[in-house]
């Protein structure tokens, strides 16, 4: 693994400001750290040589000060790194949330939910160790090491010159135990998800399982899949605590030849007591910031091994083009040129269509044929061969300028008005009602509370409050083309043929309306019928 990989700090800006402040404090505190080595050294030196105590008062009461300065700054980036992890983290939740909206459900089909619900959730917290510790530390390290050796070099150049030969050993065995880390961190990481999709899979399907007796085999399936992440949980503890005692095993090696060259010399009369008590104190703490790289790195490695998922989602929305985001604010022609839908292995006919400003244009044809799917090519939710046009202009998809009622009304939990209103910075209620009674609803309080899936309605009514969103929306945004999918397959007569000359109404206004509907009554409102054949 990279020390840093450059893409955490791209997606995650927010890391940035906190990593300058990082680098002030670790400036400070080690200056700190040389001031307090200087002020010990000259006391007991001081002390040994006889001085009078007022003036070793002078140098102790400096250390202390110094000593309780470097506490005041690690408190101060205590808080900044734990400040800069949550808006890293919540940043890259925030993008990952943003690039899953981006990618669609075509994306989606292709991934396992709860496989990424758990990068989502408990991949990004851990993160918090990669931005919070190790990244400060990795700074602290790039800062503090010069300035160390620096300062040992120029009060003893052979020492100086030992601390040089020796402190690349640390980081040659970090690559090593690092690229081991990494396999067996990912290795966990990877059977944490495969158990968490096990699991979700089959409490979904539980039902089913129990109604063949095989719920038991289901069990014991899990119950594997829990033994291999707890055994790849010990493997990655083992080789951090290999990592340690390596670390620190050769850390102490190096300081041990320091303090042995200095006592020779000492005795030998070759080095003064001040440099070499000086050097002494500096020695461990030039080798401090590479050791707790070491540890640090194992306590982010959990979230590291977490961000391939991420990346690949990121990446891919990063890379997908749509010319048409901005919502525009005049009535829109759509146009479909040789669309043909990629459905499995089998691509469905090519369809040519256009449907502008008042007008209403039916998609006729046998289940099965592709209307639904090419209205999911339209939202940029299934691949195809052709070309989507907005006003001639040709578009990856037409999502920003079009609102879609699917042929599963897709509530959510809160009240019928909220379901109405959905995305809406400040909702309008009057608009709200217009949209319920226009779509056939006005006998469904907006105020009625909803369960999930829009639990409290009738399929009937669940169909017309997702159409009485669709026109709310297309009347409080510049998006003015309907796409509505089968929108009357739960209605009675009555209501269908108020539905039909409320979408009249809409295109006379200036919508533009593409319908699927298998009803014939759905003809006496259309301007145009498209067959579609499979």
């Amino acid at each position: 693994m990279r020390p840093v990989d450059p893409r955490l700090v791209r997606y995650a800006t927010a890391a940035r400001g906190f990593l300058a402040t990082t680098a002030a404090i670790v400036l400070a505190q080690t200056g700190v750290v040389v001031g307090v080595a200087w002020a010990l050294t000259a006391a007991l030196v001081g002390a040994i040589d006889g001085r009078p105590p007022a003036e070793l008062g002078g140098y102790i009461g400096m250390a202390a000060s110094l000593v309780l300065v470097r506490g005041l700054l690690n408190i101060a980036s205590e808080r900044v790194a734990a400040r800069g992890a949550a808006a890293a983290s919540l940043q890259l939740r925030a993008r990952l949330t943003e690039a899953v909206a981006v990618l669609g459900p075509r994306w989606l089909s292709g991934r396992n939910a709860a496989s990424l619900s758990v990068t989502a959730g408990h991949g990004l917290d851990a993160l918090d160790a990669y931005f919070g510790r190790y990244l400060p530390q990795l700074v602290a390290t790039a800062i503090t090491m010069p300035i160390l050796i620096g300062a040992i070099a120029l009060a003893d150049p052979l020492s100086g010159l030992t601390v040089v030969l020796t402190i690349p050993l640390i980081p040659i065995f970090m690559v090593l135990i690092g690229l081991a880390t990494r396999a067996v961190q990912q290795r966990q990481y990877r059977t944490l998800g495969r158990l968490a999709a096990r699991f979700s899979d089959t409490v979904e399907g539980l039902g089913t399982l129990k109604a063949f007796g095989r719920q038991h085999r289901a069990a014991d399936a899990i119950e594997t899949v829990t033994r291999d992440y707890k055994r790849e949980t010990m493997t990655v503890l083992r080789v951090s605590f290999l990592s340690g005692f390596a670390l620190e095993f050769l850390a102490s090696i190096s300081v041990a030849i320091i303090a042995v060259t200095i006592g020779f010399r000492l005795l030998s009369g070759d080095l003064d007591l001040l440099v070499g008590l000086f050097v002494l104190l500096l020695a461990p703490e030039a080798y401090l910031p590479l050791r707790q790289v070491g540890v640090q790195f194992h306590a982010a490695s959990e979230g590291v091994a977490a961000t391939d998922e991420i990346f690949d989602a990121l990446d891919a929305a990063r890379a997908t083009t749509a010319p048409d985001a901005a919502a525009p604010t005049t009535g829109r022609t759509l146009s479909l040129h040789d669309v043909r839908v990629q459905r499995g292995a089998h691509p469905l006919r090519p369809v040519s269509l256009a449907v502008g400003p008042g007008e209403v244009v039916l998609l006729s044809g046998p289940s099965g044929a592709g209307k639904s799917s090419l209205l999911a090519a339209v939202l940029g939710y299934a691949a195809y061969d052709g070309e989507i046009r907005l006003d001639g202009t040709p578009v990856a998809h037409a999502r920003a300028s079009v609102v879609w009622a699917g042929q599963r009304p897709g509530l959510v939990t809160g009240t019928v008005a909220d379901n109405v209103a959905l995305g809406a910075a400040a909702p309008d209620d009057a608009a709200v009602r217009s949209a319920l009674a226009d779509a056939g609803a006005a006998d469904v309080p907006p105020a009625t509370p909803l369960g999930a899936g829009g639990a409290g309605l009738s399929g009937g009514q669940a169909q017309r409050v997702a159409v009485a969103r669709a026109l709310y929306r297309a009347r409080t945004t510049p998006a003015r083309v309907l796409l509505l999918d089968e929108p009357s397959s739960a209605l009675d007569a009555a209501t269908e043929a108020h539905l039909w000359a409320t979408l009249r109404r809409e295109a006379d206004a200036g919508a533009a309306v593409l319908l699927v509907s298998h009803r014939r009554s759905a003809r006496a409102v259309a301007d145009r019928v498209v067959e579609v054949v499979p």
